[in-house]
């Protein structure tokens, strides 16, 4: 195995901690942010990542999309304030080691069809969820920058942490 439960386990919870530290870089005034009209909103993204890995973790294993739930969790991370959606996001660092935890080689390798694609379950894991928290840290990063935080820099950005660049 290339990438080992633990491994998986770690690097998801390791992104949770880069989008907590991000979100305490979001100043009142940025939480309603939105780079142009038609994008999401600061909150409005956190708010997705509540639900995303969540939903997207049992999707992986069973190859079944619960639509009802995707929309109830939405609806229930629409009604959170700020505070809220940091509590929330703080809570997949446990909901990953559980779930995931919960797996063995057989589940991994389970291959399943999700959104068109046909992959094993840890890859679509890996593919979907982790490069999911990547990508949309990366969002919530640019969102930052783009709403004043000249400050922020790479370090922030992919270890989580305020340090000088060097």
């Amino acid at each position: 195995m290339a990438f080992t439960k633990e491994e998986l386990i770690g690097s998801l919870q390791n992104e949770i901690r880069i989008l907590v530290h991000l979100c305490g870089k979001v100043t009142p005034e940025a939480v309603d942010y939105r780079p142009t009209p038609k994008q999401r909103s600061t909150i409005e993204l956190l708010r997705y990542l509540t639900v995303m890995g969540p939903i997207l973790v049992p999707a992986c294993q069973t190859g079944v999309f619960d639509g009802a739930a995707w929309e109830a969790k939405m609806n229930a991370a629409n009604a959170m304030d700020f505070d809220a959606v940091v509590k929330s996001l703080e809570s997949q660092s446990a909901f990953y080691a559980e779930s995931i935890g919960a797996m063995n080689d057989a589940d991994f390798a389970k291959q399943v069809e999700l959104f068109g694609r046909t992959g094993s379950t840890g890859s679509l894991l890996v593919n979907m969820v982790l490069s999911g928290h990547a990508a949309y840290r990366t969002q919530l990063f640019l969102y930052l920058k783009s709403a004043g935080r000249d400050e922020l820099n790479t370090m922030n950005l992919w270890a989580g942490i305020d340090a000088p660049m060097g």
